[in-house]
């Protein structure tokens, strides 16, 4: 009794492999590898930058604060300072050490990762390609219809699958060149050495301690931008956008039809 084996086509395995290979990707390769690092870098810098908060929890404007000023905020948490009256019966365990050592070591990774991001999207032609809208998109009613398509957490279409809308554009550039640099410098402002030896990084500014208000407003816009971000990747399909922000594959928009 004999039986007969099918071999596969080697000519159909290459064609195919070379298919895939062509296939073009929703995120390059530099994209996705900034993306998870930026990630990463900014919930340390989330949690530590927390820990320190806790030491004071309140934020004043001009040069100088102290528990005898009236500040402008006042976020009523227990404190990890025995000095600092809160209204509460205890004080939280001082975790200053290790959360500034990491919090200026994260702040590094994203410093350095953001600078080759911006080298990399400037020459490779990312901003210009993927963020910048079209002047026809900037009008009232492209914006408006965005808007109003988010708040009412439509899904996004299969185009959008394939490239970002005005909103995300245009949140996307702000992060990027407005609110990641207004992070890095009132960082730096608040460092006593680093402005020993540039001191007008924090008289821009007004003082150490409206750098400190800026940095925490700053980054409780960034909160709200990474929220809003979340909530909109599982709208739009979990398992889509994260296999495409880590293999770089989507569907492209005429598969998708």
């Amino acid at each position: 009794m004999s039986a007969t084996t099918a071999v596969p086509d080697r000519s159909q395995s290459l064609a195919s492999t070379s298919a895939h290979a062509a296939e073009p990707k929703r995120h390059s390769a530099a994209v996705r590898l900034t993306h998870w690092l930026t990630t990463i870098a900014f919930i340390a810098l989330l949690v530590t930058g927390g820990e320190i908060t806790l030491s004071h929890p309140r934020f004043y404007w001009s040069e100088t604060g102290n528990v005898n000023m009236h500040p402008w905020l006042n976020l009523h948490l227990p404190s990890s300072r025995p000095m600092v009256p809160t209204g509460y019966g205890y004080v939280l365990p001082d975790q200053n050490g290790w959360s500034r050592y990491l919090h200026f070591q994260a702040a590094w990774v994203a410093v350095g990762t953001g600078l080759f991001y911006l080298l990399f999207g400037l020459f490779r032609g990312h901003f210009r390609r993927n963020l910048v809208p079209a002047s026809s998109d900037l009008s009232m009613k492209a914006i408006g219809v965005s808007l109003m398509r988010h708040l009412r957490f439509e899904r996004p279409t299969a185009d959008e699958a394939w490239s970002y809308n005005v909103l995300q554009r245009l949140s996307y550039l702000a992060v990027i060149f407005i609110l990641f640099p207004l992070m890095i410098w009132t960082g730096l402002a608040m460092s006593f050495g680093f402005t020993s030896a540039v001191p007008l990084s924090v008289r821009l500014l007004g003082g150490h301690q409206t750098a400190r208000s800026i940095h925490f407003i700053v980054t409780a816009l960034l909160v709200l931008f990474l929220l809003v971000h979340v909530v909109m990747i599982f709208i739009a399909g979990f398992r889509t956008r994260m296999r495409a922000m880590i293999t770089g594959r989507a569907i492209p928009p005429t598969e998708g039809l």
